[in-house]
């Protein structure tokens, strides 16, 4: 993943863990170099976390000095990457709602205990892997350090998923399809509050633009009557859609935080492992009438296989775009979603398209576009909470440190491997 090809020079190999800690291995009996200052000279560095603040003043004062034009940011590489990634995981969610319906329909209906695989495959992965690495000394100093930093991450985030997939079952699509935006009032609240994310005019207007979008698609389903009626219990599914929403959004915000400074195999590894016992105890406490109901048949089993790697999916990539871009963009990203639904339920569930969903699809585009305009060309990526130079934050994948300290490079400030 993101930290997979740091150096292995002859020096010290650093493990950030804990709070600000590290722990250091030397491959050749050595010590740490010390942090004498650079005057803009060749530099080698043991990994990517050895940077010397200068040179990453430097490279990251190169990087935005690059910006010709208010939309300049939109030629670059990343801002299609960006897009492309928000977009398949708008299919990863479309494709994990289709999952659920399909099981709805064979008379399952287990929201908690169908997402326990999901986690249990991130365990697998990542947190093998973070062990591998860290190895397992620190891996429970890391347990016992921010072990209850990640209790909440997964508590926001298993409580998300149970929430909102259980308000489908009491209120109409239309309803808790509205109850989304409140993720996104969430997202950008609590970023303004507690990360000091402020937002541009441009980044504002986009997020208007794409709930404008998600309202027109709205005014399609009323029109067309494809959002469920009005069912008895609609005020109690809004209640249990709203709790989901507000828990969607706490988690997106703090996902983003915690992968800006620690490696993604790290936070996804500790989510698997949280997510587990917490949604393995939210399962056997809400679910178990509905398991013992249940239909289990081989065609059951493929919808699960089938939810479990789109959320899988879901969940590896979401990092990168939290670090690439924000929550925010993240959450509106996600608006898409909807029509990417009705395009699959065409042909697994003989829907129609109303002429409405196109335009309502390009207008969410145009917003996702618009946000980052008159933006740097770090784009969101370039955190707050990290330091003017983001030297608290981590060289991975998506990072603004990373492509910092891959400018000092090709500037020949910094000589070593790193990620590619």
């Amino acid at each position: 993943m993101d930290d997979k090809s740091a150096t292995k020079v002859t020096g010290v190999e650093t493990y950030a863990v804990g709070n600000g800690e590290s722990y250091g291995k030397s491959s050749d009996g050595l010590e740490g170099n010390g942090s004498g200052s650079v005057e803009l000279t060749p530099q080698r560095i043991a990994n990517d976390e050895e940077v010397d603040p200068e040179v990453l003043e430097h490279a990251i004062q190169a990087l935005e000095s690059k910006k010709t034009a208010w939309w300049a940011y939109l030629t670059t590489r990343d801002f299609w990457l960006v897009l492309l990634i928000g977009q398949v995981l708008a299919l990863c969610i479309t494709a994990t709602n289709t999952f659920s319906s399909l099981l709805v329909n064979k008379g399952t209906s287990i929201p908690a205990f169908q997402t326990l695989f999901n986690y249990i495959v991130l365990c697998a992965i990542y947190t093998t892997y973070t062990i591998y690495r860290y190895g397992i000394k620190k891996y429970l100093k890391l347990l016992l350090v921010d072990g209850w930093k990640y209790i909440i991450l997964s508590f926001m985030d298993v409580q998300g998923n149970y929430f909102t997939v259980l308000a489908y079952r009491y209120t109409n699509i239309l309803s808790a399809q509205l109850l989304n935006f409140w993720s996104i009032i969430c997202v950008v609240i609590v970023s303004f509050l507690l990360l000091r994310v402020r937002y541009k005019w441009a980044q504002i207007a986009g997020i208007l633009i794409c709930c404008g979008g998600m309202g027109i698609l709205l005014t399609s389903d009323h029109i067309t009557g494809s959002n469920g009626g009005d069912p008895p219990t609609q005020v109690k599914g809004d209640l249990f859609g709203l709790v989901g929403a507000t828990f969607y959004g706490l988690s997106n915000v703090f996902e983003e935080w915690f992968v800006s400074k620690r490696p993604m195999y790290e936070v996804l590894g500790m989510l698997g492992l949280f997510g587990i016992i917490i949604n393995g105890i939210t399962a056997a406490i809400f679910d178990r009438a509905s398991f013992q109901s249940a239909t289990w048949d081989g065609q059951v089993g493929g919808y699960i296989v089938g939810y479990t790697l789109a959320l899988t999916i879901f969940y590896t990539l979401a990092p990168i775009i939290l670090r690439m871009a924000s929550a925010a963009f993240f959450d509106i990203s996600l608006l898409t979603g909807n029509f990417w639904g009705v395009i699959i339920g065409i042909k697994v569930f003989g829907y129609t398209i109303y002429y409405l969903y196109p335009i309502a699809f390009v207008l969410i585009i145009v917003g996702l576009v618009v946000y980052f305009l008159a933006g740097s060309m770090l784009g969101d990526s370039k955190k707050p909470w990290l330091g003017k130079n983001q030297e608290e934050g981590v060289a991975g994948v998506g990072t603004a440190k990373l492509k910092a300290i891959q400018e000092a490079r090709r500037e020949g400030l910094v000589v070593g491997e790193g990620l590619a």
